[in-house]
């Protein structure tokens, strides 16, 4: 059996110079590029991102869309719809959902590489444990499926963040590793 930390890693660092197949943007559900990590993303991928996302327009809050990468090293960026537009914030719900349809575009894109950043907790204010914790679920959930994808990272902008997430994998491996000791 393939340990979690061989196909999930834990970096810090700047999501939008990720070199993979496609980077996840923490969106709104009308896919407005606007401050946070989706600023990033439009400074960094140029307007045709913005462009692309105005011609699929609004999708259900937990969902995900996917576009070109435009300027980006990234080939896509997946948008997942943790929360809406004027003041839906996200929740366990919708981050979980929107966690796993953007790993179900990747798959179906087959893509090999994809980069979250901690979705929801920024603009949305989600607390980072909580996130933490149910993102790499669904991402190892994921990869226990048939999938394409080879390594999922998780790219944090600071040293907290990172660590949260670090131990919140250690302890998903633990668990796993202990529970299939059990089995």
């Amino acid at each position: 059996m393939t340990l979690l930390t061989d196909r999930i890693q834990i970096l810090q660092g700047d999501l939008t110079e990720m070199d993979v197949d496609a980077i996840v943007n923490a969106a709104n559900n009308d896919l407005i590029l606007g401050a946070g990590v989706a600023g990033a993303i439009h400074r960094k991928g140029g307007d045709s991102i913005q462009r692309e996302c105005n011609e699929i327009g609004s999708i259900p809050v937990g969902y995900a869309a996917i576009t070109g990468g435009g300027n980006l090293k990234a080939r896509y960026v997946i948008h997942a719809a943790s929360m809406g537009l004027g003041g839906v914030r996200t929740t366990a719900k919708t981050l979980r959902t929107s966690t796993a349809h953007s790993l179900r575009l990747a798959r179906e894109y087959n893509l090999k590489t994809i980069a979250f950043p901690a979705v929801g907790t920024g603009v949305s204010g989600f607390p980072m444990d909580d996130c933490a914790q149910i993102m790499l679920s669904e991402a190892a959930q994921h990869l226990k499926g048939e999938t394409s994808v080879e390594t999922i990272y998780f790219v944090l902008f600071d040293t907290t963040a990172r660590e949260i997430f670090q131990g919140a994998l250690n302890k998903l491996e633990k668990d796993a590793s202990s529970g299939a000791a059990s089995a």
